[in-house]
């Protein structure tokens, strides 16, 4: 899987780098064959929020000709991704079992 990672208000160090690659790319076992596109935005919706600093997370995942699109805002940016991680492990499951369950259908 392809992961591209970009930032909005915010800058991109090692640690966080490493850290979306493995949250992520660790959603490759569920895709099998590592034919994926992910591409992740991470970010401050705005530089001023009264109740202090909230992240988001998105990433946009192209599996198999369809967009599985995941977003999620919280305090800590790190929780925001595994956020989007989890919502996007549902997505992927989803996705392969209405593959498998359209394949299983009689041909007429």
């Amino acid at each position: 899987m392809t992961i591209t990672i970009s930032t909005k208000n915010i800058s991109l160090d090692d640690s966080l780098r490493v850290f979306i690659e493995d949250k992520i790319g660790g959603l490759d076992h569920l895709i099998g064959n590592g034919d994926g596109q992910a591409r992740v935005e991470i970010g401050k919706p705005s530089e001023h929020h009264r109740s202090g600093d909230v992240f988001s997370a998105e990433v946009n995942l192209v599996l198999g000709g369809k967009l599985l699109r995941a977003t999620c805002t919280h305090e800590d940016l790190r929780n925001a991704i595994t956020d989007v991680k989890d919502e996007l492990q549902v997505q992927i499951k989803k996705f392969k079992e209405k593959r498998t369950d359209l394949s299983r259908q009689p041909k007429e």
